[in-house]
């Protein structure tokens, strides 16, 4: 039992998160600690996605949205791109079969399109067997940017709009959340970002508006369960007030 399942025995007021996010961030630098290449700690960092995945959705997240790679990671070394995109393959050919017990609908946002047809092609089987599961929503962002995931929104706002679709005043915060990645989800209530690192990185900018963040000095290869637990609890010492009193 977790140390957040043992604190909510002695407290049932203690909620969890109904969207998490977390940019999982550090692996390179987790390798380099240990004199190995940055490639190997994309591997570790990819296994414990896998735990930690499993963990949220045993603990009762219902959505859960990890920073893959983004718009930006493409200028990383051409080695360390190609390690990559070999883990991704190997990920999601894993992936059709992974998480089925778990009941995981998987769903990918970002800009899938630069991807090779081999991937693009695993993206959407991935995509396909999931779907029908009643459990966790795991958003995977992939090749994501969220100014690139706004942008994308408005053009496509404006399409319908000069189509005659849609009129000026329909415009309005729900409708552009309608036309981004994550149209039908809640917005996130919590941010975690291990690696102490103290930015956004272009993740969730306008899903976030109201999101509690909690920044860990702990890379992504190291986070745990523990550490989910502790960010879950900082969330509950939290007063969401969303620009009331």
């Amino acid at each position: 039992m977790g140390l957040f399942q043992k604190k909510k025995e002695i407290d049932n007021n203690l909620i969890i998160p109904v969207h998490i996010g977390i940019i999982m961030d550090g692996n390179g630098r987790w390798a380099k600690k240990r004199g190995l290449p940055r490639t190997a700690g994309h591997t570790v960092g990819a296994k414990n996605f896998r735990t930690i995945t499993r963990y949220c959705s045993k603990i009762g997240v219902k959505y859960l949205t990890v920073y893959a790679f983004s718009t930006e990671n493409w200028k990383r070394p051409q080695e360390e791109v190609t390690a990559l995109m070999k883990l991704f393959k190997q990920y999601l050919q894993e992936a059709l079969t992974d998480f089925l017990e778990d009941d995981i609908k998987i769903k990918f946002i970002g800009d899938t399109t630069a991807f090779n047809s081999e991937l693009q092609q695993l993206i959407m089987d991935t995509e396909e067997v999931s779907k029908n599961r009643p459990g966790m929503v795991l958003n995977i962002a992939m090749n994501y940017g969220s100014r690139s995931e706004i942008v994308r929104a408005i053009k496509n706002i404006s399409e319908k709009v000069c189509n005659g679709e849609l009129k000026i005043d329909d415009i309005n915060e729900k409708l552009v959340s309608d036309y981004l990645y994550t149209a039908g989800q809640p917005d996130p209530d919590l941010i975690i970002r291990p690696s102490g690192e103290y930015r956004i990185s272009n993740f969730l900018l306008y899903q976030s508006a109201y999101a509690e963040y909690v920044i860990d000095n702990i890379l992504w290869p190291d986070y745990s369960t523990d550490d989910i637990d502790r960010a879950i609890l900082e969330y509950n010492s939290r007063n969401r007030r969303f620009g009331g009193v």
